[in-house]
């Protein structure tokens, strides 16, 4: 018999290269300035999964600032995007830094969603399942 999970993703993921996708966070209400800095490992319109050296509750309100890797291709106002959303789970098992995923509850500006799905959509990156 052949295991066959249901996909409940409503958007695709791509990886990226985490040494060339650095991000930097601030935590809701307590923080103004992004001043946690780590690395994407995938993303989505959705969702993004990423490591900091400080781990974050589930639940917890952040912003996070992606700055997207250079495709070649003019994708906008510099480079980065601007995301709101809640941690949803965050891996303390490993040693080292915490890896982490957010739900995107909003894009911070304009033209910030349309930017990153044509950077991801560029085939620079691979779909991840």
């Amino acid at each position: 018999m052949i295991n066959n999970p249901i996909n409940r993703r409503v958007h695709e993921r791509f990886q990226v290269n985490p040494g060339y996708t650095s991000m930097a966070l601030r935590v809701h209400p307590d923080e103004t300035e992004f001043a946690l800095e780590g690395h994407v490992y995938d993303i989505s319109e959705g969702g993004v999964c990423f490591e900091l050296d400080r781990p974050i509750d589930p639940g917890q309100t952040v912003s996070i600032r992606i700055d997207l890797p250079m495709t070649g291709e003019d994708i906008g106002p510099g480079r980065a995007v601007f995301l709101t959303g809640n941690i949803v789970w965050c891996d303390l098992e490993e040693p080292g830094a915490s890896r982490m995923a957010m739900a995107v509850t909003r894009f911070d500006r304009a033209g910030d969603r349309e930017r990153l799905i044509k950077s991801l959509t560029t085939g620079h990156h691979l779909r991840v399942a």
